[in-house]
């Protein structure tokens, strides 16, 4: 039998080439089998190496890995604590333990005891003498009773340091000091206190505001007491400032009198 001859239209397909180039209409492009054997023997390298199980670094494998260190870390010897340091610690304790008690001591006396600030006032004052020498000095004399009370009920008071002033308009005019004394609980002492006021240099809007005021029979002057105060209650004394100051209102001289006073008295 002879084969069949091929119709004359009819032509075979080519094999695909190596080296064709992609049809640049096409919307993706086909890899050469180059491309695609590289991408398979990548592929499988990064699966081996996934596969290929990784040791965990946990204390069991390291002391089996390597025995010496696990004598190493036990056979360790630990530094010391210097003396120094345990010397400054147990300071430090005891400092703060101290600081402790001495400050619920004295939370208690505050509120067993309620101590009060004395209290400086007056009741009394003369105005015996405003002299005007020349256009700016004044010369004056003025006499002062100081009261002060010891409020307390169960604290004795000093008063180490005293010292009273005489100001009018916030110039002062005369100053004197108070011997130390001190107060028993709830004890009240008079104190009389003479300022002598001997060519005080005084700005000339005071002087005439001082002329005016003499004049009106309304003669306004301010008494300000600085003192130290030690309070003692048994054992335990405390020290503190105190500051008083009297807001007072004179007739005119010579026999000027106390017409009305505003006092107070803080730390």
């Amino acid at each position: 039998m002879h084969p069949r001859p091929l119709p004359p239209q009819y032509e075979p397909p080519e094999p695909p080439s190596l080296y064709c180039t992609p049809d640049p209409h096409s919307r993706a492009a086909t890899p050469s089998p180059l491309a695609r054997v590289y991408t398979s023997m990548k592929s499988s390298r990064h699966t081996m190496m996934t596969q290929i199980p990784t040791p965990t670094q946990t204390p069991e494998y390291l002391h089996e890995s390597f025995p010496e260190t696990r004598d190493r870390l036990l056979l360790r010897n630990h530094r010391r604590t210097d003396p120094a340091i345990w010397c400054c610690a147990i300071i430090c304790l005891i400092f703060s333990i101290l600081v402790i008690l001495f400050g619920l001591t004295t939370l208690i006396i505050f509120l067993v005891v309620k101590p009060k600030n004395p209290v400086f006032d007056t009741n009394h004052a003369s105005l015996n003498v405003i002299y005007f020498d020349s256009p700016g000095n004044i010369n004056g004399d003025f006499t002062f009773i100081a009261n002060f009370t010891n409020p307390n009920r169960k604290l004795n008071v000093r008063f180490e340091y005293a010292v009273v002033e005489l100001y009018f308009d916030n110039s002062m005019i005369a100053n004197q000091s108070i011997k130390p004394f001190s107060q028993r609980q709830r004890e009240t002492g008079v104190v009389q206190i003479h300022f002598i006021s001997s060519l005080v240099s005084l700005p000339l809007s005071h002087v005439l505001e001082l002329r005016r005021q003499v004049m009106s029979n309304k003669v306004m002057y301010s008494v300000k007491g600085t003192f130290r105060v030690r309070v003692s209650f048994g054992l335990i004394h405390f020290s503190y400032w105190l500051h008083s100051r009297c807001e007072l209102q004179m007739s005119s001289p010579p026999s000027g009198f106390l017409m009305a006073r505003r006092c107070m008295t803080k730390r």
